[in-house]
């Protein structure tokens, strides 16, 4: 039995990433209710909305491995937001210039044929390096939607690659949303080697 893939994310990164692996696949809106969730730990927030996305999506699919996902940034301890301006968006990037911050994503994947499911939330470090205000308010000039807001980093944003001065973790989490070699590793956990050998191989 060949099981289909479905990601729980409407998010355009996140297939773009998720196409390279070459794997049939189709996306799907979970259009759960993220506000009640408790936003003091953010590995515990990501790890929550993550599952609940994912068996939202599942409960309509049958013979399916669906994998949700959630990610947010933190900054001493606190989760950060998204500016919902360039205002706040040159406020975000001016208080982490030369600082460390963290990006944590929660992936959860479930096999809807058999019920198995698993859990795990990938964590990257970022350090940027000193960066003058007049560079900062070039990107968020050039990058209208400043999809990097300081926590990912659009790799078509290239003014924003050059803030990074170290990472440590997974690079396609901060750049994408999705670390593809953390699911990799979190698939066997649901599906057996033949049927994950079949996944893996089958062409487009």
């Amino acid at each position: 039995m060949m099981l289909r893939i479905i990601l729980a994310t409407t998010s355009p990164y996140r297939k773009k990433a998720f196409s390279f692996l070459g794997i049939p696949f189709k996306t799907q809106a979970s259009n759960i209710d993220e506000s009640f969730a408790d936003r003091s730990d953010p590995e515990k927030l990501v790890r929550c909305l993550a599952k609940l996305k994912t068996e939202a999506v599942a409960k309509c699919n049958k013979n399916t491995i669906v994998i949700g996902m959630d990610s947010v940034g933190c900054f001493n301890g606190k989760i950060l937001e998204k500016p919902k301006n360039k205002a706040e968006g040159l406020k975000r990037l001016k208080m982490l210039a030369g600082q460390n911050h963290q990006f944590y994503t929660g992936i959860h994947v479930i096999n809807t044929a058999t019920h198995r499911s698993f859990s795990k939330v990938a964590k990257t470090e970022v350090w940027l390096r000193q960066i003058a205000e007049q560079e900062i308010k070039r990107y968020l000039a050039e990058d209208p939607a400043f999809k990097t807001y300081a926590l990912g980093f659009d790799p078509k944003a290239h003014l924003s690659c050059t803030f990074i001065k170290k990472v440590e973790g997974s690079l396609n989490n901060l750049m994408w949303g999705i670390p593809l070699e953390v699911i990799l590793e979190m698939l066997p956990k649901i599906v057996s080697q033949r049927i994950l050998n079949m996944i893996l191989d089958k062409p487009e």
